[in-house]
Parts: structure tokens; C-alpha cells; sequence
């Protein structure tokens, strides 16, 4: 006699799909609140002026110019810097700042050789220019360069040592231990929990295997993925007393760093 309810799903449906593991791979859903992704007025112009500087004063060892940021994502606002990688031919990095109309442009230069080995090495850089726009390029270089980023994106950050992950687990109960020290100096221990957010976060992308996002998406993309701990933020930041900060952050660190063991002890 057949039971009705031992039918069943397979097993394999249970298992994640790879779109479910690779979660950090889809775009960031936007919110209501959003600007929209739009151009202002004289934005080409600004790019245009920003770019023939740059040619001006690298000439024949310039390779390629890309623009990167919020601007590359069509998603600039009144307050938006302009941000650009200029790679050269010569092992050169340094930064620069220079303004066009009302808008400052951060210039980052660096040798061309230099950014194919930070893309193997560097968490910053693949989320940066996977997304650029090619302003210039010498021989395809810069369209090159977005598609080894965007390859090494699908691959995922490297996993954090055990000891990475122990001192990322130690700053976060540094901070959050000072701010319950100075409870009496509140605006201190109000500005500790600042710093403890901050690195909260930056050790919760390293810790779920995350590449960090921009700032203004870190939020929205963790509560999308992981509502509870984003619950947990946003309860952190809206708290009206310095204690009931405290408690949550202490919520926090017992959720995201329960496994991560402290350091050794020698004594």
C-alpha cells in the first residue's frame, strides 16, 4: 500500500544551486531610495577633460584609462568624485588629485604589469574593475584587463588564513571591549562602536568568503543575503542608548565569530 507521504523530493533538490552558492555574483538589488542611473549635464565633458590631461602628461607611456566607481556604474550623484585607473608602461603608482568644473577626479596610476599581479592578489581590485568603462586603451590592454578581472571575480576571494581570521575576530573584541571600558565617556565609547561597525563588516565579507562592494551597496547587499545579521546592523544603528548598543554588538559577534577561535594563550 503506498503512503502518500513518503513521496518525497529527491535528495539533490535539497542541495544549493550554484546560483544560491555564488549569491555574491548577482547585482546588488537596488532600493527605493536609490539615485537614479543617470548622467548629470557635462558629465561626457568632465570625462573628455579628465582624459586629455592624462594624455597630456603620460604621452607615449600611457596604455590605458579607465574609469571606475560609482561613476562607472551610472549610478553618480551632485557629490560623486570621479575615480581613474591609469595604466603606464613604467612600474609607477602613485595618486593624484585634480578637479574639473566641480567634480574632483582621483587619479590612481600604476604600471601595467603591477595591476595584472594585484589581480591575482588583491581583494580590492577585481570588484574595482570588473565594472569599469574603457576610456582609453593601447593594443585592447584595458579591455584586457576587465575581463582578467571579472574572470578572477567569478573564482572568489581567496579563504582567509586561521590566523587571519583570528585577528579579524580580535579587533572586533578589541573595539567593542574598549567601547564597553569607556562606557562613562560616551561620545568615546559611541565613536569605539563606530570603528567596531566599520571592521564588522569588513571581517563579515572576509568570513562568508565575500568580495568587499562599494560602501554605499556593503549594507544593502548583506541584508539581501543574510537578513538576520542585516537586522542585527540595522538594530545597531538605530539603538537609542549606548547599552543597548552594546548588548547587539555583543549579539553580533557571537553570531559571526562563535567558531573562530582566540588567540593562543601562553601562560
Amino acid at each position: 500500500m503506498n503512503n502518500p507521504q513518503s513521496t518525497s523530493h529527491p535528495a539533490s533538490s535539497q542541495v544549493p544551486s550554484r546560483e544560491e552558492l555564488n549569491a555574491e555574483l548577482l547585482p546588488v538589488p537596488e532600493s527605493p531610495d536609490s539615485p537614479e542611473p543617470v548622467e548629470p549635464p557635462g558629465f561626457d565633458d568632465v570625462i573628455a577633460a579628465a582624459v586629455r590631461y592624462v594624455k597630456g602628461k603620460r604621452g607615449g607611456d600611457l596604455v590605458a584609462v579607465l574609469l571606475v566607481g560609482s561613476a562607472a556604474r551610472r549610478m553618480i550623484t551632485p557629490h560623486s568624485d570621479l575615480d581613474l585607473i591609469v595604466v603606464v608602461k613604467a612600474d609607477d603608482v602613485r595618486e593624484e588629485l585634480i578637479r574639473v568644473n566641480d567634480r574632483t577626479i582621483d587619479i590612481r596610476y600604476s604600471g601595467h604589469q603591477i595591476v595584472e599581479e594585484d589581480l591575482r592578489a588583491s581583494l580590492r581590485l577585481p570588484p574595482l574593475l570588473r565594472k569599469a568603462r574603457v576610456l582609453f586603451e593601447h593594443d585592447g590592454v584595458g579591455t584586457r584587463l576587465v575581463e582578467t578581472a571579472n574572470d578572477r571575480f567569478r573564482q572568489g576571494p581567496p579563504r582567509p588564513s586561521m590566523y587571519e581570521q583570528i585577528r579579524l575576530k580580535n579587533e572586533c573584541l578589541h573595539y567593542l571591549g574598549k567601547a564597553e571600558d569607556l562606557q562613562r565617556k560616551s561620545a568615546t565609547s559611541h565613536y569605539l562602536l563606530s570603528l567596531f561597525f566599520d571592521h564588522y563588516l569588513t571581517t563579515y565579507y572576509r568570513l562568508r568568503g565575500l568580495w568587499p562592494s562599494a560602501p554605499a551597496d556593503m549594507l544593502r547587499f548583506l541584508n539581501s543575503r543574510d537578513p538576520a545579521v542585516g537586522g542585527l546592523l540595522d538594530r545597531f544603528q538605530q539603538a537609542g542608548t549606548l547599552s543597548e548598543r552594546l548588548d547587539i554588538g555583543r549579539q553580533l559577534t557571537d553570531v559571526l565569530l562563535k567558531d573562530v577561535p582566540l588567540p593562543a594563550r601562553i601562560d
